[in-house]
């Protein structure tokens, strides 16, 4: 079945059927941009063949599996990260304090839930729907999905989702309960993607917020090179440690 947009059409998948390739996605004439095919399954499988592809899922309740391929795609090179001098203050007070910690792994059901939640901004709903959010643990379950956890006197307070196929990382969302809490786990994959040698953190889609943190537009042929290469690579063992804190300023570890 297929779907059509200014001249442009939809295919759409079975279950287990392969993606089209990612320039069959629809360009910036369309209504759509970036939307490449629909339906198939999400699988762990499909996700890995998606992401190794530079496709995502996104839809919202009620419609079908949607699958993307944005050209440009948003890209945080992690050497751009952008520490401003009144967050790198809120960070060095979250290191310094004894109640504040950063986990892995930890807690990351609650992590999607929270992220499925904090879905807001110019949205009605949230595109983490339940299908997703088992997927995601599915993948989560095989070592290929991972949270960074902002921990505050004991309690979740912030943290993000993210994939990981090799030293490819792709980021999905944040939340924060406590102010900077989701800004704060962000800066410490960051950190860890420093210390392990990841150079680039997918973003998908431009959005004011990225792009204030230093991401920026990829061409999509350039950014689809990166992953064929990263995805091959050895994956990193991600955990953290505090000595991480000194990829992004040695200052931050330093006695007051």
């Amino acid at each position: 079945m297929r779907m059509s947009a200014k001249n442009q059409s939809l295919l759409w998948l079975e279950p287990g059927q392969s993606f089209p390739p990612m320039e069959y996605a629809w360009d910036t004439s369309t209504e759509l941009p970036g939307l490449l095919c629909a339906g198939g399954d999400l699988r762990v499988a499909t996700l890995i063949q998606a992401y190794s592809n530079c496709i995502f899922p996104w839809f919202s309740a009620g419609q079908p599996i949607l699958w993307w391929s944005t050209d440009p795609r948003m890209v945080l090179t992690v050497d751009h990260f952008r520490l401003h001098p009144s967050f790198k203050k809120i960070l060095r007070r979250f290191v310094r304090s004894p109640g504040c910690e950063i986990r892995i792994d930890s807690a990351f059901e609650a992590v999607i839930h929270n992220c499925a939640q904090s879905e807001r901004h110019g949205q009605h709903g949230t595109w983490i729907v339940p299908e997703m959010i088992d997927a995601y643990t599915q993948l989560h379950r095989t070592g290929r999905a991972h949270s960074v956890e902002t921990w505050i006197d004991g309690k979740l307070s912030g943290g993000l989702y993210f994939v990981a196929l090799g030293q490819a990382a792709f980021g999905e969302s944040m939340f924060h309960i406590a102010p900077d809490a989701s800004k704060i786990a962000l800066a410490a994959l960051v950190a860890m993607c420093r210390h392990f040698g990841v150079t680039h953190i997918d973003c998908q889609q431009n959005t004011q917020h990225l792009a204030s943190l230093g991401a920026s537009e990829m061409p999509r042929n350039e950014f689809a090179a990166h992953v064929r290469a990263a995805v091959n690579l050895a994956a990193p063992r991600w955990t953290f440690s505090p000595v991480y804190w000194n990829h992004l300023s040695t200052t931050l570890l330093a006695p007051t």
